[in-house]
């Protein structure tokens, strides 16, 4: 490889152009400075295209009752009561400002008969709070931001993997000027040189065997672009396993079938035809909570009760077809184009998958800036909203909300700054890495990958044992090792080598920080379940946190925040929900 490479100047860099990186591009703009988007996939095609159910704001316009608190208190409580509650509460207050927003920028919500924004019932919501577009709110959102970015003229570079953050250390104190980073297809290099970064690259779970995420996304790059630069990583033992995903064809394991089916009445039944949920949750059924109906249809397969594909039966054929191919149209298109099923006449199969990183990069609640100076993150790679367990319908917000926020302090450190940081060495030592990465080598990235996924799934999934994660550890560490001699070899084909091995050590990264802070949380709390502690205990009221120590992963943990009085108020007067009208979270 040369060391040639063009060089990018802006005020604001953003990786990642999805809705969280889109919205605080945005922001920054608006706030005067010159902006770049750096994505690895095309525009428009970013992971937050696949979340169908809806958004949430404390609107009020079908249940004038609603309000930020009671937001809040849903959020918080079935977060098991680890969130950041000051990250929570910035979320709630914020959420409905930026739903109108995206209203005024042409976003086509749902509407009731006389105007106003619909909003609908999720799961552990006690109003109806969810504005929606059909079964496809993800990629409404992306489609108005991706819109109003054009608009503004806010530049995007596509298909384009950033290596390495620039940071350099003086008197103690870590900067961030800027990124590495190549074009996949062409190979070549840019130094992205800027006065601050936002970093919003996705989360961790493709690391899991069975994921929602598509094929080369949400690999752990992020959170091992912020482990090394020198933050802090929190909460990564949470990762929320969605119940329903689908189990082949073997391309599309994983992949979501949307809990909206269950909302409309679908029925999970095992192989011997028992509708099982009456075993673990028969006041709610099928409505009960992510956690638990994972855990349910986890248990099923894994006692023998499972499907030839080793997933259960969801059964909706018992619902009228015109109102399935109303209310569920892009599932109806989905397994008739994969499968060639007809899901009103026969059953799905399907099986618990990795759905989405509640941890991620510890960040300031209010301003959204992590460890480093003139570095913010936003987005599901970041930790503080969730908690143990999410509510649907939060992680949309959550991007408008701290993408917003991240973008405007980002831009306000621009400003701010005297002079800019620049070092040479530093730049020349990432174009080293990618330069050592791009050599011959007797082990090829995606079996590898393949390991990683196997290893997550069989020790770290759904359930877990302190002697299962510990096996985990080992097995990971061997991949690691392995990892040292990875085969990377352009080709006429583009460099998809190179981004595929720094796929694989973004995977090991995080799932490294998973399993140890899995290991460390000796309790059952949300999505993190031990066979070996099946308890919640309230001692464990903490975080668990991830650093680097002299190049080795240290864990320790911090207390969660005291809330103030108004909000313990509310929490105290909190009731357990009924199920009737709700879909799920």
């Amino acid at each position: 490889m040369t060391n040639e490479y063009r060089t990018r100047i802006c005020n604001v860099l953003v990786i990642g152009s999805g809705g969280a990186g889109l919205r605080a591009a945005i922001s920054a703009h608006e706030s005067g400075c010159e902006v770049l988007v750096i994505g690895k996939r095309i525009r428009n095609d970013a992971h937050t295209t696949l979340a169908a159910g809806g958004i949430n704001a404390a609107l009020g316009t079908v249940d004038p009752d609603d309000d930020w608190i009671q937001h809040f208190v849903d959020t918080y409580q079935e977060g098991y009561n680890i969130g950041d509650p000051k990250t929570v509460e910035i979320l709630v207050k914020d959420a409905p400002e930026r739903v109108h927003e995206l209203v005024d920028w042409g976003a086509p919500f749902a509407r009731t008969a006389d105007g106003k924004l619909d909003q609908r019932y999720f799961g552990a919501h006690t109003h109806r709070r969810t504005c929606y577009a059909g079964d496809y709110t993800g990629r409404a959102i992306l489609n108005t931001l991706v819109s109003k970015v054009e608009e503004l003229r806010i530049p995007i570079i596509d298909m384009t993997y950033v290596s390495k953050l620039l940071v350099n250390t003086q008197n103690g104190q870590k900067q961030c000027f800027g990124a590495v980073g190549f074009d996949i297809n062409s190979g070549n290099r840019t130094v992205f040189l800027s006065d601050s970064v936002v970093l919003a690259a996705g989360g961790h779970t493709r690391i899991w065997r069975r994921s929602s995420s598509r094929r080369d996304e949400n690999t752990g790059d992020a959170m091992r672009l912020a482990l090394h630069a020198g933050c802090k990583l929190a909460d990564m033992e949470m990762v929320q396993f969605h119940p329903t995903g689908m189990v082949h064809p073997e391309s599309l394991a994983g992949t979501l079938v949307t809990e909206a089916v269950r909302g409309e009445g679908g029925h999970l039944v095992n192989a011997d035809g028992r509708r099982f949920m009456e075993d673990y949750d028969s006041a709610r059924m099928e409505l009960s909570t992510r956690d638990r109906v994972a855990l349910a249809n986890y248990t099923e397969i894994q006692e023998g009760r499972g499907t030839p594909n080793n997933g259960v039966f969801l059964n909706i054929s018992h619902v009228e077809k015109e109102i399935i191919l109303e209310k569920l149209p892009r599932m109806y298109r989905q397994f008739m184009e994969s499968q060639m099923l007809d899901i009103s006449k026969d059953p799905m199969e399907v099986a618990p998958t990795a759905h989405y990183s509640m941890g991620g990069v510890v960040v300031d609640a209010e301003t959204h800036s992590t460890d480093v100076r003139g570095l913010y993150a936003a987005g599901e790679c970041t930790s503080g909203v969730h908690g143990a367990n999410r509510l649907g319908g939060n992680s949309l917000a959550e991007i408008l909300v701290f993408g917003k926020i991240a973008g405007e302090y980002a831009a306000g450190f621009s400003k701010d700054l005297d002079l800019q940081m620049r070092n040479r060495s530093i730049i020349n030592d990432a174009l080293k890495e990618l330069d050592e990465l791009t050599s011959n080598g007797e082990q090829l990235a995606r079996p590898l990958q393949r390991a990683v996924r196997n290893i997550m799934w069989n020790f770290c999934g759904v359930i877990r044992s302190g002697e299962g994660l510990e096996e985990g550890l080992t097995e990971l560490m061997k991949v690691k090792e392995a990892s040292k001699d990875v085969d990377v070899r352009p080709s006429a084909e583009g460099f998809s080598d190179l981004a595929l091995a720094l796929d694989l050590l973004g995977s090991i990264d995080s799932a490294e920080a998973t399993i140890r802070s899995a290991i460390a949380r000796k309790e059952s709390r949300g999505a993190h379940q031990r066979s070996d502690y099946k308890q919640l205990d309230t001692s464990e009221n903490v975080n668990y946190i991830v650093e680097l120590v002299d190049g080795n992963q240290s864990i320790s943990k911090t207390e969660v925040e005291k809330l103030p009085e108004l909000l313990q108020d509310a929490m105290d007067a909190y009731e357990e929900l009924s199920v009737e009208g709700r879909l799920l979270e």
